[in-house]
């Protein structure tokens, strides 16, 4: 049984950071369990060894996505200038990056910090928003690269919480290289439902994260993951499917802290990942299945 979307895990799963060791064994362990890509978060770019990542990946015959957000220090949607100069610089060099280990998806929450805020995205803010990634869309358009918009919940960021805002982003940056990444774990928090987002991005959908309500094993919580793979079907997505989980077992501290990781739903990230991928590949085959 063969899926018609690439199947992606986070290195996450396996590694809290991206030192050589971990990022080797995160991919000797993404290709054993099945997977048809590896997603970098770039929260530690400044420790991997970008080479010698690329050649390992072409050696595992794996795909490369990297995503990351930004701190408050470098926020482009802040109003401060100096803060929006330093988050246009992480962005750059995060693209360059990708680029670098062979990468074509570079996504995330780029429009702004990974973290809650205490008031609403100024117009300010928003303009700084779509100046900085209308310029970085440009750079990618050049390597052949795209850029996802990922739909995050209030908790993290203040600039998209839903498809529709991600739609009207993306409108305003009118680009054809930036696409929706839609996430269900996030969508649980802030949509009506796992369906209207599909149909409503529809196209313009570039990068899906597959994750429980809790963010710990597919199927053990309440999410309507069939009715979610039936909608993809229907819009004919055939771009990468990674699955997302965290646990302060696995990932560093700084960030457990960052992504709210206060409870650990696994400790096994093998056993994990292979129960993920075999539930995405039969659940995606079904929902695909025309009588």
């Amino acid at each position: 049984m063969t899926s018609r979307n690439p199947l992606g895990v986070h290195a996450l799963v396996w590694v809290g950071d991206t030192s050589p060791t971990s990022v080797a064994s995160a991919i000797e362990s993404t290709a054993a369990a099945g997977y048809d890509l590896l997603e970098l978060s770039l929260h530690d770019s400044t420790s991997l060894d970008v080479p010698g990542t690329r050649d390992a990946l072409r050696e595992a015959g794996l795909q490369v996505a990297c995503s990351r957000g930004l701190a408050f220090d470098a926020d482009v949607s802040s109003d401060d200038p100096a803060v929006v100069a330093r988050g246009q610089e992480l962005l750059q060099e995060s693209l360059e990056v990708t680029h670098a280990l062979g990468g074509t998806h570079l996504t995330g929450a780029l429009y702004s910090a990974l973290g809650k805020y205490n008031a609403p995205l100024s117009r300010t803010g928003r303009s700084h928003v779509v100046g900085v990634l209308t310029e970085l869309a440009a750079e990618a358009a050049a390597r052949s690269m795209t850029l996802g918009l990922e739909v995050c919940n209030r908790y993290e960021t203040h600039v998209v919480n839903t498809a529709r805002q991600a739609l009207a982003l993306a409108d305003d940056i009118a680009a054809d290289n930036v696409v929706i990444h839609l996430d269900t774990y996030h969508m649980n928090i802030e949509e009506d439902d796992l369906v209207r987002p599909v149909l409503e991005v529809g196209d313009r959908l570039g990068y899906v994260h597959v994750g429980e309500n809790h963010r710990g094993y597919l199927g053990s919580g309440h999410l309507d993951f069939t009715a979610f793979f039936h909608a993809l079907a229907d819009v004919d997505y055939r771009g990468p499917i990674t699955f997302e989980s965290f646990s302060s077992a696995v990932v560093a501290e700084g960030l457990s802290s960052d992504l709210a990781v206060w409870r650990d739903l696994w400790d096994d990230g093998t056993d994990l990942a292979v129960h993920a991928h075999g539930f995405l590949r039969h659940g995606l085959a079904a929902a695909a299945h025309r009588s």
